[in-house]
């Protein structure tokens, strides 16, 4: 059995070992439970980067090294998402100090155990199936978020305060203190509808349909928004007017946190693919938008770039249509446009290229039936979500007759401060000497001629650019906040 507990971790001192994506999901968590996070890990992902670049507020530090023992020393609490060998490290170490440890997705070595948290106007609930079953605690507290009711939760806090200091004061023992607080809720209420509108005295949901009901919109909408490159300060004006007025926000993976920051009074729910895992499948996106939307809540379907440029947001409009759930799309900057561009690389260019084709990378058989029927060197190619598989789809172009010889760029984490670019030949991408990055950074990839643009013209210069062809230095233009 476990003891179920809120911790304090305001302002104390809680070491975190490891860099991967995984890590970088704790480490939200723990900063914004007010923690003083030390990172302990050889290497860090390009998250973790870019909340220390702005982490003098947080007190956040990241130590690139093994993990040592010592590194526990008057820390409160540890978390290790490390391998399951620096894991047993971590745990000896840490039962030796007599300090909780959290071992993620590794129970055999955890002493503590996070839960799935649901956050609404003051409120705090908590599940855990003690590391056993991640899934199931997800899908929990989706769906107990999804039977809050909306807006009133901070309203019914403040009378159950009052009422508190009430009966303290009136001597009213505890037994008799439910029965009175589901008495003084329903007075709040009086005069907004009929008598079947007062809350039921304790039932398995808590609350009946009709109070439920009586306090929700007649009817919500979903807002397929698009994200930009990353910097928030490319965000459309609309896009940051539908997360101000989000009451949810489901948003993928690579969404900066400053972006999120906009919804400040939604409850936020990350539905993105990290680590090749999905949070959750697409049938259950639609599936709580429609529900969410139902409830008469203001959803905002947050994706990266634009929701229609290899976003499924498609997939998602017509999910909605079919369900007869209003929708809007708000268009964002794709990577696939602003990611050259802020290397300095025009996807077009008069006597170069007059047009351009954007395909996915994901998938190689995808990618040959799209690019078999091109004309070699005939436009510029800009590829997103092929990272992974870069020597392979390059070795596939030159199959079908692309000069190996052809300018190729590579730009990570465009418009973030720690974006890089990269420039060399096609022949250097089928080779595999892109140095760029570490695991999970976002990448475009730009082949053609317009890349040998960003040698000759002058860009404004905030971060490092090679030539994969001489090795030499040169720079690249981010958008300046």
């Amino acid at each position: 059995m476990l003891l179920p507990l809120f911790l304090n971790l305001a302002g104390r001192r809680v070491v975190l070992v490891g860099g991967g994506p995984v890590a970088a999901g704790k480490l939200q968590q723990l900063l914004a439970a007010g923690a003083a996070v030390c990172v302990v890990a050889p290497e860090v992902v390009g998250e973790i980067e870019h909340v220390g670049a702005s982490a003098s507020a947080t007190g956040l530090t990241i130590v690139r090294r093994e993990f040592m023992p010592a590194d526990l020393d008057g820390a409160w609490l540890v978390v290790a998402a490390a391998t399951p060998e620096v894991n047993r490290d971590v745990a000896r170490a840490a039962e030796e100090r007599r300090i909780f440890v959290n071992a993620v997705d590794d129970p055999a070595n955890a002493s503590a155990y996070l839960s799935g948290v649901v956050r609404r106007e003051g409120l705090t609930l908590a599940i855990s199936t003690s590391g056993d079953a991640p899934g199931l605690t997800a899908l929990l507290r989706q769906g107990l978020d999804e039977l809050l009711p909306r807006g009133d939760l901070a309203t019914w806090l403040r009378e159950a305060r009052r009422q508190r200091r009430l009966w303290k004061a009136e001597g009213v023992p505890m037994e008799q203190r439910r029965p009175l607080l589901l008495e003084a809720i329903n007075r709040l209420y009086e005069g907004r509808r009929a008598e079947g509108s007062r809350l039921e005295s304790p039932q398995p949901s808590a609350f009946s349909p009709d109070v439920r009901d009586a306090l929700t919109p007649a009817a919500g909408y979903v807002s397929l928004v698009g994200a930009g490159p990353g910097d928030p300060a490319l965000l459309t004006r609309k896009a940051i007017a539908c997360l101000r007025a989000a009451d949810l926000v489901l948003y993928d993976a690579l969404i900066d946190e400053r972006v999120l920051r906009y919804a400040r009074h939604a409850q936020r729910f990350f539905v993105g693919k990290r680590a090749g895992r999905y949070a959750l499948s697409q049938n259950n996106i639609n599936a709580l938008m429609i529900r969410a939307a139902g409830r008469g809540r203001r959803v905002v379907r947050l994706k990266g770039g634009d929701p229609f440029v290899l976003g499924r947001g498609g997939e998602e409009a017509l999910a909605l249509a079919a369900a007869g759930v209003r929708c809007d799309v708000v268009p964002g900057i794709t990577s696939a446009i602003a990611a050259p561009a802020l290397a300095g690389i025009p996807v077009t260019h008069r006597g170069l290229a007059s047009a351009f084709l954007v395909v996915s990378g994901h998938d190689e058989q995808v990618f040959a039936t799209a690019v078999s029927a091109l004309a070699p060197n005939g436009v510029t190619l800009v590829v997103l979500m092929g990272m992974a598989k870069i020597a392979a789809l390059a070795g596939q172009l030159i199959d079908c007759g692309w000069v190996p010889e052809t300018p190729a760029a590579v730009v990570v984490d465009a418009s973030l401060p720690g974006q890089q670019a990269w420039r060399g030949r096609l022949a250097d991408l089928a080779a595999d000497r892109v140095a760029l990055a570490g695991p999970g950074a976002a990448g475009t990839i730009i082949i053609g001629d317009v890349v040998s643009v960003a040698g000759a013209a002058s860009f404004a210069a905030d971060t490092t650019s090679t030539t994969g062809t001489t090795g030499s230095t040169e720079r690249a233009y981010v958008s300046r906040r």
